[in-house]
């Protein structure tokens, strides 16, 4: 091997770590910047009118709002269709249902802006989930990233917001949550 091949890898493996580096820098700056400004843990309670925000459910077109369920524990997933973690959150989610009934309301949001209310009525029957599902309307979304940041609304994550009594509310891990650890993060409260 000559010794202009050695110097070529040589410099092919600095560009490479440099890009590496500069790639995880870029990445912690976006993420920092995504948490929110208030500086509590990305909770800014200046922006809760997420939960005023007027959603339908898809199968009854009935209207409600978060802000409806204030003195019972909510639990709000951010979903799309074609993502297979947010089906097996939803198992999950339907397991705890039936374990503790109506001491939790679960509500199911596709935030998914390529999906469609025809596309969720046929997820909903095709796996029999019997909670209230909405699509992103009225800047929902939107409103979901401001107060919690991007990874909310990232689906493959499973995001899973917990709204107490009292409507104090908070972004749950990311990843997949079995129903253990809901049941868990429902008795800590928000």
């Amino acid at each position: 091997m000559g010794s202009w091949s050695r110097t070529k890898k040589r410099h092919n493996r600095k560009l490479v770590r440099f890009l590496v580096l500069a790639i995880m820098i870029a990445l912690i700056a976006i993420g920092g910047c995504s948490q929110g400004s208030s500086g509590d843990n990305g909770k800014n309670f200046d922006i809760d009118d997420w939960k005023n925000i007027e959603l339908k459910d898809v199968k009854t077109d009935i209207p409600f709002k978060i802000s409806d369920f204030k003195g019972k524990t909510v639990l709000l997933q951010s979903f799309a269709v074609w993502c297979p973690t947010c089906k097996s959150q939803q198992d999950e989610l339907e397991k705890l249902k039936m374990d503790l009934g109506n001491k939790v309301e679960i509500i199911s949001v596709d935030t998914d802006p390529n999906e469609d209310k025809k596309r969720v009525i046929g997820h909903i029957d095709r796996f029999g989930y019997d909670w209230l599902f909405s699509i992103d309307q009225n800047r929902f979304a939107e409103k979901l990233v401001d107060e919690f940041g991007i990874n909310v609304v990232n689906a493959p994550s499973s995001p899973v917001i917990l709204i107490d009594k009292d409507q104090n509310s908070r972004l749950l891990r990311s990843g997949l949550k079995r129903e253990d650890r809901l049941k868990e993060e429902v008795d800590k409260g928000a």
